[in-house]
């Protein structure tokens, strides 16, 4: 009998659940890999599948093993396949190198042995039959009893009560984050759920602005984007675009501020290859919040928080970090 098609349940942005509701929650570490749902139909074989449905076995061969992790019973795993750097935290930009290889398994094998993957699993929810309507709490307990531990996926442990703890721990490791699920939720395929709440670290740290894109659309005349820089080494090094954290009030403020600051010379050193932008004197100073920075120090998922006008670009501690640049 064929596996069931089911679609990845999905955690909702949030905060942390009240304290007095805190021993109705699990909480587990946020992953910044791919997500996959595991189809081992019991006959030694596996398939992945990604978060839109498409085969992406090809890609990531050192995981069929898997296939035979739980014998002759059928089941589907939901899981995260992610890629680890030196210091065993996931690292997405190692990972890019490794997506998209589904239909060119000869150079997933030779990225395989280059970057490898691990996958870690956190739901089961079909195991011999559909687990759906069980509670999080019992397919947790199905999951553990699987005993899913090999060279290449793992099935890391959740935490019960104890939310701020958690989180505080992630913090203090530099992990992406958090994930809130609820002990008496069900599976919901492909629902963006309140059941499971997702919290998402972020760093913050002051930018010099050098650039901007013109918006599009309702935007037409603001900026789309601002282009952002950071010193190193006496230069002013290019290290991302940030295109959301404005109210309209604020992007028309900015927008006057960038027109006043116009120059046809670009401030960055080296200089970005962006089409369309428009170079400013690097006089303007803000804030922004992002994830995480690439191997290169480019600003992951960057979100504008404000304009610092009390500081110079002197003044400001707009450095990158040691490291980068």
């Amino acid at each position: 009998m064929p596996l069931p098609l089911i679609a990845p349940m999905l955690a909702t942005p949030g905060s942390l659940p009240p304290a007095a509701q805190d021993r109705r929650w699990a909480y587990e570490t946020k992953q910044d890999g791919q997500r996959v749902m595991v189809y081992l139909p019991g006959d030694g074989s596996m398939l992945l599948r990604a978060r839109s449905g498409e085969d992406i076995t090809a890609a990531y061969p050192e995981l069929r093993p898997l296939g035979t992790a739980v014998g002759t019973t059928p089941a589907v795993l939901d899981g995260e396949v992610l890629a680890l750097d030196e210091q065993g935290r996931a690292d997405f930009q190692l990972l890019q190198s490794r997506m998209g290889l589904a239909h060119a398994p000869a150079r997933a094998a030779r990225r395989a042995a280059q970057v490898p993957v691990h996958l870690v699993l956190f739901d089961v929810p079909y195991l011999e039959r559909p687990l759906l309507r069980l509670p999080y709490a019992e397919r947790r307990t199905r999951l553990t009893e699987l005993g899913l531990a090999g060279p290449y996926w793992s099935t890391p442990r959740a935490v019960t009560g104890h939310g701020a703890e958690a989180l505080r721990a992630t913090r203090e490791h530099a992990l992406e984050g958090l994930v809130c699920k609820r002990l008496d939720s069900v599976y919901e395929p492909g629902v963006r759920s309140r059941a499971w709440i997702k919290i998402r670290n972020m760093r913050s740290e002051d930018v010099i602005v050098g650039g901007w894109l013109p918006g599009k659309g309702r935007l037409t005349g603001l900026p789309g984007a601002v282009l952002v820089g950071q010193r190193a080494g006496g230069r002013l090094r290019y290290v991302g675009g940030v295109g959301t954290g404005w109210s309209e009030a604020e992007r028309t403020e900015l927008a006057a501020l960038l027109r006043a600051a116009a120059s046809g010379r670009c401030p960055f050193d080296p200089v970005p290859r962006i089409a369309d932008a428009h170079w400013v004197l690097p006089r303007l100073v803000g804030e922004v919040s992002y994830s995480t920075r690439t191997r290169a120090g480019m600003l992951r998922q960057p979100s504008w928080l404000r304009l610092r006008p009390d500081l110079t670009p002197e003044e400001s501690a707009a450095d990158l970090p040691e490291g980068f640049g």
